[in-house]
């Protein structure tokens, strides 16, 4: 199987998953903070870490195999985790002016992504 259906078949679990989890925070802890994005994008991160490292000291796993846990599975859970783990690997490469960087401009540009694409319609919407 080529390695984008890998990659789709992973996404498609990721989300599936990450849809169990925005209604289940959402039963459970209500929706008045997004608890559903916070525990999946920590949940996520911490899934990157384990399965990264175990990836690097550990598993010896075929190409097709880490993209379909990776950027499939969890990209499909929390892109979240690819953005962190990208941080980290700055940090770890001693490159830490970029890291920092990097997080600001993903936070802040995203922001103001999110804001531009929302006035965007606004503004051409009847």
């Amino acid at each position: 199987m080529p390695l984008v259906l890998w990659v789709a078949l992973g996404g498609s679990i990721g989300a599936a998953a990450r849809y169990g989890v925005n209604v289940w925070s959402g039963r459970v802890l209500g929706g008045e903070f997004p608890w559903h994005t916070l525990i999946v994008n920590v949940a996520g991160c911490f899934a990157m870490g384990v399965l990264t490292g175990l990836l690097a000291l550990k598993l010896n796993l075929s190409q097709e195999m880490r993209a379909f846990l990776t950027t499939g599975i969890l990209g499909g859970f929390t892109t979240f985790s690819a953005f962190s783990l990208d941080f980290a690997l700055l940090v770890e490469r001693k490159a830490t002016f970029a890291a920092g960087a990097y997080a600001a401009a993903s936070v802040f540009l995203s922001i103001a992504a999110v804001f531009a694409g929302l006035q965007l319609i606004r503004a051409v919407a009847p």
